[in-house]
Order: C-alpha cells, then sequence, then structure tokens
C-alpha cells in the first residue's frame, strides 16, 4: 500500500453486550490450561467491539478496519462473523448487527462501485487524484465483486440465526436491485460499464491499465471485478473465487427475495444470472494441471488466460467451503487446495517457524495470519485444524494479537499490529475447534 498521512476518527467506547462477555468468560475456562492461547483469544475476540465499533444515532452501526480510519465493506462483514452464533442470545448483539447491515446497504445505495465509505460526507479519501466518479462518502473507489457479496452474506447469516426479517426494509430491496443490475453490467464490462478507475504515483497493482478499463476480457458469463480482495488489481478481471461468491450471494438474494419479498420476478432473474455465472466459472475457471489435475485457476481473461495463484485474503480459492460454493470434499478443491499450500502457487512461503500463504500485497516470503486461520476453518480433519492454532499462537510476536503478513522466519516482523478482521478469523477458528471439543485437554 502507497502510505498517507490518515485522517484520525474518535471512536466511542462500547460496552460489551452481555453474551460476548459471557463466552469469553466460558472460553477463560475451558482454556486455563493454555494461558498463551487462553489470552489470544481473550483479546481478539472482542477487538472488533472494544476498538472498532461505533453505534450511530441513526441505529445504524459504523466498523473502521482498525488502522484505517473507514469502512470497508468485505472487512466489516469479517470483523463481525464470530458474533452471528450468539446473536439469538442478546437484543444489544443484534443492535449492532443489524445496524452494520442498514449501514452497508445505505452506502451500496450511494455507490455500489466503492469499496470503503466514510462515516460522513467529510470527503476523506485514501487518495483524493484517483481518476473515478468518487463521492464526499467514498474513501476509495476500487471495484472489488465481492465487496457487495459480504452484506449479502451478514444480512442472510443475521436473519438464518435469529428469524428476524426488519433489516430487510425498502433500502436492502434497492441495494439488492442495484448489485444485481451492476452485476448484470459487468458481464459486459467494456460494453456497457461507466466504471473507471486510475491512480497515479503508485504501485502498478493500485491502479487500472488501459485508461482505467483493466485489460481486455472476454465474456464468459462471470462478473468483472477491477480489484482483488486484496484491494490489489486484478491481473485478468474475472477472478473466480470472487465469482464463486457471487453465485452463493445471488442465491441467498433469492431466497430473500422469495421468502421477505414475495418478488418473484427477481428471484427469477436471480437465479439465470448465477446460472451464467457458475457455467463460466466451470468452463472458464478450471485448468488441467499435470501434477495436481483439474484445480480452479485464481483469474482468467476468457481468452484463454489463467492466472495460477492464491491470495491470503478471502474470499480465496482456499476459502471455497468457508463461502459455501462447494464443500470441502469437492474433488477439484481439494486438487486446488493442494496446489495452493504447495511451492507451485507463487505466494505460498515456508520459513523456520511458519508455512503458509502469503500475497503480492506484502513483502516475499511473509505469511497472513488469516491464511493461516483459513485453512484450519476449512481443514477437512481434525489434525491440521490443531497445527494451524498452534502455528497462530506461537507467530503473534509476544503481542497478544493477530497480523496482517508476517516473516516466515522471524514472526516479529510483521505488517499492521491493529488489523481487527485477523483477530476475528482467528476467533472463529478458536470457537469452531472449541465446538468439537478439541481444546478441552
Amino acid at each position: 500500500m502507497q502510505q498517507h498521512k490518515l485522517p484520525q476518527i474518535n471512536m466511542q467506547e462500547l460496552e460489551l453486550p452481555h453474551v460476548i462477555s459471557r463466552v469469553i468468560e466460558e472460553t477463560d475456562a475451558r482454556l486455563s490450561h493454555r494461558p498463551k492461547l487462553q489470552k489470544l483469544f481473550r483479546n481478539c475476540f472482542p477487538n472488533t467491539l472494544e476498538t472498532t465499533t461505533k453505534l450511530l444515532d441513526d441505529g445504524r452501526t459504523f466498523i473502521i478496519t482498525g488502522d484505517i480510519p473507514a469502512m470497508w465493506l468485505r472487512d466489516s462483514v469479517e470483523q463481525v462473523e464470530q458474533y452471528i452464533p450468539f446473536l439469538k442470545e442478546d437484543k444489544d448483539l443484534q443492535r449492532i448487527i443489524s445496524g452494520l447491515v442498514k449501514r452497508q446497504m445505505m452506502y451500496i445505495n450511494i455507490d455500489p462501485y466503492a469499496n470503503a465509505f466514510n462515516e460522513t460526507a467529510n470527503d476523506w479519501h485514501w487518495d483524493s487524484n484517483d481518476e473515478t466518479e468518487m463521492s464526499p462518502w467514498v474513501w476509495e473507489r476500487k471495484f472489488e465483486l465481492d465487496s457487495l457479496c459480504f452484506p449479502i452474506r451478514l444480512a442472510y447469516l443475521y436473519w438464518k440465526e435469529t428469524g428476524l426479517s426488519d433489516i430487510f426494509d425498502s433500502s436492502f430491496k434497492t441495494a439488492m436491485r442495484k448489485i444485481v443490475d451492476l452485476w448484470k453490467t459487468e458481464q459486459r464490462h467494456f460494453e456497457q460499464s461507466p466504471y473507471r478507475f486510475m491512480r497515479y504515483n503508485c504501485p502498478d497493482i493500485d491502479t487500472l491499465r488501459n485508461n482505467g478499463l483493466g485489460m481486455p476480457v472476454n465474456y464468459t458469463g462471470m462478473i468483472w471485478s477491477g480489484f482483488r480482495p486484496s484491494d490489489d488489481a486484478c491481473d485478468f478481471h474475472y477472478n473466480i473465487p470472487s465469482n464463486m461468491f457471487a453465485v452463493v450471494a445471488l442465491r441467498q438474494m433469492g431466497e430473500i427475495a422469495r421468502y421477505v419479498f414475495r418478488d418473484m420476478a427477481f428471484v427469477k432473474e436471480a437465479a439465470a444470472l448465477e446460472n451464467d455465472i457458475q457455467h463460466g466459472i466451470e468452463l472458464y475457471g478450471i485448468y488441467h494441471h499435470p501434477t495436481f489435475g483439474k484445480i480452479y485457476a485464481y483469474e482468467t481473461d476468457g481468452f484463454g488466460n489463467q492466472c495460477l495463484m492464491d491470495d491470503a485474503g478471502t474470499p480465496g480459492l482456499l476459502s471455497i467451503p468457508y463461502l459455501e460454493y462447494t464443500d470441502v470434499n469437492n474433488e477439484i478443491y481439494q486438487n486446488t487446495r493442494r496446489f495452493i499450500l504447495s511451492k507451485e502457487n507463487p505466494y505460498y512461503y515456508e520459513g523456520k517457524v511458519a508455512k503458509g500463504i502469503g500475497s503480492p500485497h506484502t513483502p516475499p516470503n511473509y505469511v497472513w495470519h488469516m491464511a493461516l486461520s483459513m485453512q484450519g476453518l476449512t481443514a477437512d480433519n481434525d489434525t491440521e485444524m490443531l497445527e494451524m492454532i498452534a502455528v497462530l499462537e506461537s507467530t503473534d510476536a509476544d503481542t497478544g494479537f493477530m497480523h496482517e503478513g508476517f516473516h516466515a522466519d522471524d514472526p516479529s516482523k510483521f505488517t499492521r499490529p491493529w488489523f481487527a478482521w485477523s483477530n476475528s478469523l482467528f476467533s472463529q477458528l478458536v470457537l469452531k475447534a472449541l465446538d468439537k471439543g478439541l481444546l478441552d485437554s
């Protein structure tokens, strides 16, 4: 990332919902025989609520990403997902999550192409010289397909966990309409899209080539994305894991449209778009690897060019079962998993203390804590899950928190000491292991 002097934002001290305090107390007792892991969970699990969450007077919720004073549509969902299983028990927690969904829908209705937003229309921007259609509400306007999938995921999980439909108001319905319309436009990016993005005096991964249009693509049925979930520019603009996520989000929107809004025309439209995208993924997104067999590519352009790699961010190829596109036992996923957890993946690193997936977003040989957490969450065996927890436990550099990337030889060298998403994903993994009874002895 190009570094800018960041404005400061005042975050209120939020009292933890009762159920969150109870979970911490119960987990403290269960992890008393592992004091290091106990401390990490105690710090990481409430970190989003304690440091990044602001309840607004209009009933909505604003969540910064941590060390950047803006709210990412993607990050803000992943920062709270570890709280979803406890929603039914606590109205204060329901207020926080429902308020976040409503805020996300407000932002999508302001600009569905933007990835990060300000608390107010204060005209703060990551780079004020970006050449794109900016708004005073928008912190950054990198179009990332996954940014529109995550808020749908959160709303759907909230609904399923609580049975409450209060979030499904007119703003939500309008946002669903905008999402589907945008996705249909971006199926034919060069013919129909108004979106352009150029940034100057920056690394190549922070801007789009070809006068802000991106590199040429062929029609595939998939949705074009300018940038990856890492905020880095795509090489080939059909990002496969993001399109997989869109398939799942369309299923979820279809279910909401059917049972909440009773809008059968939208149900039919969403199903048709889902079918287009899934057909494109399976036709253009699979590569026949000489060692691993059929695997999913990370990106393609529809002309036969494919990017074979995985990035530590979610959605990535590692997270396919987490996204619920397919289950962990799917043969192509398992082949893909073996590929991306090998040195054939250019962003897989092995060092003296850790091995795992990094990113072109951070220096070489930096493994991401989020990738280790996701590897544990998507493991098909308990041994691998416990191994990931052990590595995470031993690579916090004695800070008591997770980070972005750390050097595979020396965890004291790391990026982003305050990265709430990483803390939350780690907490999800610990909770899953506790649910399975793997940490009780």
